[in-house]
C-alpha cells in the first residue's frame, strides 16, 4: 500500500492556492508547517489513517524542484460532475490544462478523467469511474 506521495515545489504559496482549490472537496485536510503542506484524509476514532497522504514540499537538497517525466498523481472524485468542477477550480487557481474532462479511448468505458499541471509542472489527474453514471459509447 502506498503510504504517501510527495511533490516538490519552489513556491509554496502558489502550490497552496492550486491544491486547496480542489483537495478539500475530496475530503483532504491541510496542515501547514515550515516543511511545506501536508494533505490527509480525516481519521475516524479507533481507525487507521486512510492512505495515501499527499505532501507538497520544497526540495530537501535545496535545488530547484522539477516535475518527473512520466510521473503523475491521480485523485478519485465522487462523480463526473465533480471531475469537471475540480478541473475548473484547479485551472482558476493557477493550474494548466493537460486534458479536458472526458472519456479516453484507451481506458475503460466508465473511466472519466481530467489532467492538469500544478504551477510547478507536476502532472495531476482527477477521475471518476462510477459504473452508475453514463459511460463512453464504444
Amino acid at each position: 500500500m502506498i503510504a504517501y506521495v510527495t511533490v516538490g515545489v519552489d513556491d509554496i504559496a502558489r502550490a497552496k492556492q492550486f491544491y486547496t482549490a480542489f483537495l478539500p472537496a475530496l475530503g483532504y485536510g491541510l496542515t501547514e508547517g515550515p516543511e511545506g503542506l501536508s494533505f490527509a484524509l480525516p481519521v475516524q476514532p479507533d481507525q487507521h489513517p486512510t492512505l495515501p497522504d499527499f505532501y507538497v514540499k520544497p526540495t530537501f537538497d535545496g535545488r530547484p524542484a522539477s516535475a518527473g517525466n512520466g510521473s503523475m498523481v491521480a485523485f478519485e472524485a465522487r462523480n463526473q460532475q465533480q471531475v469537471r468542477d475540480l478541473h475548473a477550480a484547479a485551472l482558476a487557481a493557477g493550474g494548466v490544462d493537460e486534458g479536458q474532462p472526458g472519456f479516453r479511448e484507451s481506458y475503460g468505458a466508465d473511466f472519466y478523467v481530467s489532467y492538469l499541471r500544478d504551477p510547478q509542472g507536476n502532472k495531476i489527474a482527477v477521475f471518476s469511474c462510477d459504473p452508475n453514471e453514463p459511460g463512453r459509447d464504444d
